[in-house]
């Protein structure tokens, strides 16, 4: 057991090496971690561009209904139209791909979908691992998820806040910024995500509608 928890300790190590460095770390209750991630059940309309490589772009309509409570999520995608296009929901950990027409019928889009968007809109399911400053003086909690990987939740001196998810070596796979609270539901005018993928990509959401249901 000595040595498991050593092995352990060690693999918990040399992960942070490669994660940005927390300096001045606060005494304890001193940290308000920042906190961009719905508070209540919201149904959320986005006008979102999807930028690829190549200066390859297209605009699509985003539908998410998400509730932070339960962390149930459903969520569609359509044109401008109204064709639906894409189609899912997340219940109870259960994942179920209602539509999905080319291009998002690709392997592993709906899950990789639904992640994304518990990412932004819900707070971390793991514990706060260090908590402090970062090198340009971001205030920033870090957090260790059950699976090993890393949440970063940072808030710059002029109060943007960015989410950074990274694998349990440090590599970065998620860039997350939010833009301009609207209210203090924290609702955020703009949402702009970066994807470290083997093709990368962006996505820029700008906010159209939402709509509380309270909990």
């Amino acid at each position: 057991m000595k040595i498991k928890a050593v092995l352990i300790l060690s693999l918990l190590v040399f992960s942070c090496q490669s994660l940005p460095k927390i300096i001045d770390a606060p005494r304890a209750g001193d940290t308000t971690c920042p906190f961009p991630f719905l508070k209540e059940r919201q149904r959320l309309i986005h006008a979102i561009e999807i930028r690829l490589p190549g200066n390859i772009t297209s605009t699509v309509i985003g539908i998410t209904l998400a509730d932070p409570v339960s962390r149930e999520v459903s969520c569609a995608i359509m044109t401008a139209e109204g064709m639906v296009l894409f189609e899912a929901e997340e219940n109870s950990g259960l994942l179920t791909v209602n539509r999905a027409l080319p291009p998002f019928n690709s392997e592993n889009f709906s899950r990789k979908m639904i992640d994304d968007i518990k990412l932004m809109f819900f707070a971390p399911k793991g514990k706060i691992y260090q908590s402090g400053l970062l090198t340009e003086g971001e205030t920033v909690c870090r957090w260790l998820e059950d699976d090993g990987k890393w949440i970063d939740v940072s808030a710059s001196r002029e109060k943007d806040i960015s989410v950074k998810l990274y694998t349990a070596e440090g590599a970065i796979k998620r860039h997350i910024t939010f833009i301009s609270a609207r209210d203090k539901d924290n609702i955020y005018r703009r949402v702009e995500l970066h994807a470290e993928e083997r093709t990368n990509y962006s996505l820029v959401m700008t906010l159209i509608e939402a709509q509380s249901f309270g909990n």
